[in-house]
């Protein structure tokens, strides 16, 4: 047998890759998902919505197999990684996309609705990253992507606690970047401006550069791929945020003072 045919058969022979996505019963999660499910992987999806994780399932062709979960709860996170070890094998890709989204202001802001963002968007991402990260650092290897925002880089009107919690995820994962890449584990954090989600729906204000869950997927795979630490994205919505933060103080906030909303 030639090196050709042995290398194809050896090819052919290669487990598929296990990925772990939370946060995949809807929006961003759930079309990426379905986009690794297309490029060959296994997928683990984490939600809380058992009949969204059955239905994302049942697109998938067999790709996707459901683990429900709150990541907000500790335990459940740790049962959950060791059922996806012992039915699919070691996790390869870890995306922590779970988190939730509602407008705040200064007229109506409360600590616990604040609290409920930091435990979901902040403090379960942290969780599951402590979850996975030894397993990956022990074999020295692997590949984890969370999910932030743009909102992350300014403090916009409205963004107060979605926009502190995304902000420290960025602070969280430029920190860990050099540490885990010494280990060989690629670290990467994803930043979308405006993406049509069941979340953004709600919304009653003009998105501009608004792209679809499906386009955002194939841009965050791309990234994967390339090994990408910061995944941006559209590049019109980024760049005007970073223009936006370098300008002095004075001007900034004339112009956040005109995304204010009408008073009541």
């Amino acid at each position: 047998m030639d090196e050709n045919a042995m290398g194809e058969r050896r090819s052919e022979a290669r487990p598929p890759r296990i990925s772990w996505i939370t946060g995949a019963s809807s929006g961003i999660g759930r079309a990426l998902a379905l986009r690794l499910a297309r490029d060959g992987w296994t997928v683990a999806a984490s939600a809380r919505g058992n009949d969204e994780l059955a239905a994302l399932e049942a697109a998938s062709c067999g790709r996707v197999i459901s683990f429900p979960l709150d990541v907000t709860d500790k335990s459940a996170i740790d049962a959950t990684v060791e059922a996806i070890e012992r039915r699919l094998g070691d996790i390869d890709l870890a995306v922590f996309a779970a988190g939730t989204y509602f407008r705040d202001y200064a007229v109506d802001f409360d600590s616990e609705r604040f609290h409920t963002m930091v435990e979901l968007n902040l403090v379960g991402t942290a969780r599951c990253l402590e979850r996975v990260m030894p397993a990956m650092i022990a074999r020295k290897g692997g590949q984890i992507a969370v999910v932030a925002s743009i909102s992350g880089y300014i403090g916009l009107p409205g963004a107060a606690s979605y926009g502190a919690t995304k902000a420290a995820l960025n602070v969280m994962c430029e920190a860990l970047y050099p540490e885990l890449l010494s280990h060989g584990i690629k670290l990467s954090i994803v930043n979308p401006g405006f993406v049509d989600t069941p979340l953004t729906r709600k919304n009653d204000f003009p998105m501009p550069f608004l792209i679809s869950a499906e386009v955002a997927a194939d841009i965050i795979a791309q990234g994967l791929a390339r090994g990408r630490f910061e995944i941006v994205f559209p590049w019109q919505m980024a760049l005007a945020m970073k223009l936006l933060h370098t300008l002095p103080a004075g001007l900034r906030f004339r112009l956040t003072r005109r995304m204010l909303r009408e008073p009541a």
